[in-house]
């Protein structure tokens, strides 16, 4: 979603500009972006719109408070009806460089009572949290309905009356020449009410600013990027109005022995050579404190993931579990006692890890075995030398 800029930047003046200021700023703007002068042009439309927001907003006295304390957040919800039409709100402005044109006759209202606007805060809960549940409190500090005038800015007892300027309209009729064209009325500043005896606790504006906590219920199974709603828990409503409503985003915080994905959970479960190779039960303590037994079948490899079905985070609805990933990690000692090293020679000579040893001997001694059988001469040469030796002597 885009982000909204600045509405004294849209109309191009400073914070603390005056009503004339602002409304000449819209004037100039409105002029430049109208659509009837940019047929088709679907960037000066949206300028327009944007001014006319902005004006909205800043020719208010109240909104324009309400902005200067909290941002767009202070009066998100409060823009006025413009009932379809945006470019026929402000038609008094239009009508001054217009001529009056494009515009049919609207029926003007007072402002009545208003819902207030909504609000958003961020929390972070633990994995144990989200999937065993929680309420924590959490602390705003906003303007809420004044309790002794219960929102009307009027002395307790006492009641707004209709504006006698404009008949509780909130606008009235002037005529230039022969035009005729609709303003704020300045008595009642568009509310079409008016308080003659101002309650002392809000001085007639409605609204305190107060800190309060709010309980905010986190389900079982409530996951990161999820948001909750808390109906009635965000700002005040104007004039007796509703108060909006408290959104709460959900972040979850990284544990250090699980990992969530979903409603499934992954952790790893270390175990020794032993362990693997002949198969093993092992108690694994989920995040809820809760025990799940793990069967370990002869032969894990490193890495084999082990799946134990219903044993993951609980589902939101209710409608039972995740499944819970055991990832094998065999550990492999790092110093052995001589009895432990003669072990396990014998265990690599059974499971014939030597055997390539074995038969390296085997050739070498064969080797050494011929060598000698070349160094000594054939019977048949040995018998023919005696007998010369003899035939010699005889002589």
């Amino acid at each position: 979603m885009t982000q909204k800029r600045d509405y004294y930047e849209v109309l191009g003046v400073e914070k603390g500009a005056s009503g004339d200021e602002i409304r000449k700023a819209y004037r100039q703007a409105a002029l430049k972006n109208h659509p009837d002068r940019n047929p088709g042009d679907a960037a000066a439309e949206a300028r327009f719109k944007e001014a006319t927001e902005a004006f909205g907003v800043l020719s208010d006295e109240q909104k324009r408070e309400r902005y200067d304390r909290f941002g767009h957040a202070g009066v998100d919800g409060q823009m006025p009806d413009f009932g379809g039409d945006i470019f026929s709100h402000f038609q008094d402005i239009f009508s001054e460089f217009f001529g009056g044109g494009g515009g049919g006759r609207r029926q003007q209202r007072g402002r009545g009572p208003a819902r207030g606007a909504d609000l958003r805060v961020q929390q972070r809960i633990s994995l144990r949290e989200s999937m065993t549940g929680a309420k924590r409190e959490v602390s705003l500090r906003t303007p809420i309905a004044c309790e002794a005038c219960e929102g009307s800015g009027a002395k307790p007892g006492t009641k707004r009356k209709a504006c006698s300027g404009c008949g509780g309209q909130g606008q009235v009729s002037v005529s230039r020449g022969f035009v005729m064209f609709t303003q704020t009325c300045p008595e009642c500043g568009g509310e079409g009410t008016t308080i003659e005896s101002p309650c002392t606790s809000c001085r007639g504006r409605g609204q305190v600013e107060k800190a309060r906590k709010v309980v905010v219920s986190f389900p079982a199974g409530i996951d990161g990027g999820q948001r909750l709603r808390v109906p009635g828990q965000g700002l005040a409503g104007q004039m007796g109005g509703p108060p909006g409503d408290l959104f709460v985003d959900v972040e979850l915080a990284p544990d250090e022995e699980f990992e969530r994905d979903g409603q499934d959970l992954a952790t790893r479960l270390k175990l020794s050579f032993a362990q693997a190779a002949l198969g093993t039960t092992e108690t694994v303590i989920l995040p809820d404190d809760s025990d799940v037994e793990v069967k370990v079948p002869a032969g894990t490899q490193p890495g084999d993931v082990i799946t134990v079905r219903g044993k993951g985070v609980p589902r939101i609805d209710g409608r039972g579990r995740g499944q819970l990933h055991v990832v094998a990690q065999i550990e492999v000692p790092r110093t052995l006692s001589a009895r432990a090293k003669e072990l396990l020679a014998e265990l690599a000579e059974e499971l014939g890890e030597n055997d390539d040893e074995s038969d390296d001997d085997e050739a070498s001694g064969d080797d050494a075995r011929g060598a000698g059988e070349e160094a000594a001469p054939p019977a048949s040469d040995a018998a023919a030398s005696s007998a010369k030796a003899k035939k010699k002597k005889s002589a």
